[in-house]
């Protein structure tokens, strides 16, 4: 079920009104219409993969409680083992199986050997990457001891399921999540208000912003080669704004919802196009998957501790597995290889974490210098989102190619470039609004509220009317394919 659908403008509020006017006095029963709203959330797609979170949720939930038992050191590895492989193993299948084999036959055919397989027409499952991320967060920690084990099935359900966050993030961690389902929830007047004003800025990002940039992006990356160099600048920034209008739009409705039932979900995204260096735009980009591989992958593997070879050969694991968690493409990888390059001279000078405040804080502009920063920075993001778009990694290169080529000094043609016209003052808009929102926990959390009530309520109805009368054509979520 998509957020922006009208099954879901129907679910929202029906789930809404059970959960406050019939369950509101029982936790158990609270819960438990949280997992069966969840359930229906996700098997409106295909309820046939229901059976993959089931099985997930009983193994880890199983596990769990073996934990708590087990003090054998060995025993405990075991089974800790086994939840990484079993839930690695699902993922594993339906994401990775015919990438591994497409390049082991290619490997072969390299040397002169034919092999004919049979690759599998596997449907990847929504949301894969994101719940078993979740529900291995939970048996992580319980082995470190950092959480004890639930024996509330009905609560550890809710968690690995809970449908706001499901299906693309944030991907959350067990001891955050886990306890919030174990604790009474009375309904917050103040609270679900904010997360309206949450839901309706992230409909908007989705559905005027990430939705006609899509337009756009797409036909002039499906047809790379018939653009200018410029035209093709113009197609990275399309995409640029997409996926961030897109994803931080799934993020902020998905906490503004999950606010609507008395739950608190992290942060998954700050305003990370006015960062300053590239350290700075990961702490800012996703932040639960970054968090995740930093806490469960990057420290373990001894994070900075260790000498310069240490430190680069854990950046590029760390980026390149980042790239890799994102789709069975060679281009995701490259993609998490730059990032990584962007990423080394920061760490290696000691520079990584410069710029921990909000830029231009209190201010109206940013310095000079902050501007420059934040350009280079936005243009060394802009060019690695070629390769993360890209079809292959030929077709990423041609597209550079093209770009640094004569024609990069012409202005961008291609047919709508009109309407295109008319998007690219909607990005701007959309730019300036982010802009003098960014010291909130989201761009409409504090603006406007110091405004008397008929002006407060005009901006909110000219966004409601924006969404409607300047929405895109409707989108699947890109981060759904992962």
């Amino acid at each position: 079920m998509l957020f922006n659908s009208i099954d879901f403008a129907i679910f929202l509020p029906v789930v809404f009104m059970l959960y406050w006017f019939l369950a509101n006095k029982n936790l158990k029963i609270q819960n438990l219409l949280i997992v069966a709203a969840s359930y229906l959330f996700y098997g409106w797609w295909d309820w046939r993969f229901l059976s993959l979170i089931l099985f997930s949720t009983i193994v880890d939930y199983l596990i769990g409680r073996k934990l708590e038992r087990e003090d054998h050191l060995f025993k405990r590895k075991l089974l800790l083992w086994t939840s990484i492989l079993v839930n690695l193993g699902f993922l594993g299948f339906f994401k990775y199986y015919n990438f591994f084999l497409d390049n082991f036959v290619s490997a072969f055919s390299f040397f002169g050997f034919e092999i004919k397989p049979n690759s599998l027409d596997v449907i990847l499952p929504v949301g894969i990457s994101f719940y078993t991320f979740q529900t291995l967060s939970y048996t992580i920690d319980v082995y470190r001891r950092k959480l004890r084990p639930t024996h509330n099935f009905i609560a550890f359900s809710a968690f690995v399921s809970f449908f706001p966050q499901l299906v693309a993030g944030p991907i959350e961690r067990a001891t955050h999540l886990l306890p919030q389902f174990y604790e009474k929830r009375k309904f917050n007047y103040a609270q679900a208000v904010d997360g309206m004003r949450q839901i309706l800025w992230g409909l908007f990002k989705k559905i005027v912003i990430a939705d006609n940039c899509a337009e756009f992006a797409n036909l002039i990356f499906n047809n790379s080669s018939d653009f200018s160099g410029s035209t093709l600048v113009l197609g990275a920034l399309f995409f640029t704004f997409q996926i961030y209008g897109d994803f931080s739009g799934y993020s902020d409705i998905a906490i503004g919802t999950s606010r609507l039932f008395g739950f608190d979900l992290m942060r998954n995204f700050n305003f990370p196009y006015f960062s300053r260096d590239i350290a700075e735009f990961w702490r800012r980009w996703h932040i639960s998957l970054s968090t995740w591989f930093r806490d469960y992958l990057y420290i373990p593997l001894g994070g900075s501790r260790g000498g310069i070879w240490m430190k680069v050969r854990n950046t590029f694991i760390i980026f390149i597995v980042s790239g890799f968690w994102h789709g069975a493409n060679w281009t995701f990888i490259v993609w998490g290889a730059l990032n990584a390059i962007y990423f080394l001279p920061l760490l290696l000078t000691k520079n990584n974490r410069n710029n921990l405040d909000i830029v231009a804080s209190g201010k109206h502009l940013p310095s000079g210098k902050e501007l420059f920063l934040i350009l280079i920075t936005f243009g060394l993001t802009v060019f690695a989102w070629i390769f993360f778009r890209a079809n292959s990694i030929e077709h990423a290169f041609e597209y550079i190619s093209e770009i640094f080529s004569p024609s990069l000094f012409t202005l961008p043609s291609f047919e709508g470039m009109t309407r295109a016209l008319t998007v690219i003052k909607l990005v701007c808009l959309f730019t300036l609004v982010e802009w003098f929102g960014r010291e909130g926990q989201f761009a409409l959390a504090q603006l406007g509220l110091s405004w008397k009530r008929p002006f407060r309520w005009t901006m909110y109805f000219a966004i409601i009317l924006s969404i409607f009368w300047l929405g895109g054509s409707e989108q699947a979520f890109i981060y759904f394919q992962f």
